[in-house]
């Protein structure tokens, strides 16, 4: 866990992808830890976007991934943009301008607990996709590998189910 002094903030961290469920958890994260703090938060917060690589995102390649691969890394990009413009419309929407968004590439899981390190954050704030166990055994868990590897404490957002 990070130390800080007395004159610096804590450091959050958000991860976000493009999914609804991790614009929730930024959008509640802001809520409950930002709203009636629009001049002076008690956190210093840092929104990470973690871009796959291209060849990550294409699998194995076979003949033929060498005119694909920039495609991809061009969608991905693309995709990338529009999750920090979303972030930042959310980050302005709710009054906080304080905010360092980063696009940092690699595997979510990685990035994330990467980003603590570097931010030397005490809260890491992902959301959670509410996958079941086959899915979450079959695609892994961000949220659970954070919990187990990130240095510092992690808090995961779940969306409320919506009741029929």
């Amino acid at each position: 866990m990070a130390t800080t002094t007395a004159t610096e903030k804590q450091v959050m961290v958000v991860g976000i992808d493009d999914s609804e469920h991790s614009m929730y958890a930024l959008e509640w994260t802001l809520e409950h830890f930002f709203k009636n703090f629009s001049s002076n938060p008690p956190f210093k917060l840092v929104v990470v976007h973690a871009k796959p690589t291209a060849g990550s995102a294409v699998g194995l390649a076979g003949p033929g991934a060498a005119e694909v691969l920039p495609h991809v890394e061009s969608d991905l990009k693309r995709i990338a943009a529009r999750v920090v413009e979303r972030a930042k419309e959310i980050c302005t929407r709710k009054l906080v301008n304080d905010v360092v968004v980063e696009v940092m590439e690699g595997d979510a899981r990685n990035v994330l607990c990467e980003a603590v390190e570097k931010h030397h954050a005490s809260i890491l704030v992902v959301g959670s996709h509410g996958y079941g166990a086959i899915k979450r055994a079959v695609l892994g868990s961000v949220s659970d590998y954070c919990a187990h590897h990130a240095h510092c404490t992690v808090m995961v957002v779940k969306r409320p189910k919506t009741k029929h």
